[in-house]
């Protein structure tokens, strides 16, 4: 495919980034954020670390759901029940649910 690769990372303000503990042993892959552990902060090291990769051939997009959702997202809630944070990788859900380097850089590298 060319073109960007579309990153969507969808969740709670006041989510959490995985559902396992945020420290020296998180499998992660990101080190700016250790220790939030919050998905708003998880979000922002990721995107800086897939535009050090990627440049503009990726671009991250955060969707907070706390006061509603887009319809996609309410159809994409309402068809799967996908975990939060939910991470959309071009228009597809993945079953990721966390923010983790590895898997989204594989989802990313099946985009191309």
């Amino acid at each position: 495919m060319a073109g960007t690769v579309i990153v969507e990372v969808v969740g709670l303000k006041t989510s959490e980034c995985s559902p396992f503990p945020c420290d020296e042993n998180r499998t992660c892959g990101l080190s700016g954020c250790l220790h939030s552990g919050k998905l708003i902060d998880a979000f922002n090291e990721l995107k800086k670390v897939l535009g050090e990769t990627y440049g503009d051939r990726v671009s991250c997009k955060l969707t907070l759901i706390d006061d509603g959702a887009p319809q996609y997202i309410r159809t994409i809630i309402e068809r799967d029940y996908p975990p939060i944070p939910m991470v959309i990788v071009n228009g597809k859900v993945t079953k990721i649910g966390r923010i983790t380097l590895d898997r989204i850089r594989n989802e990313i590298e099946k985009e191309w």
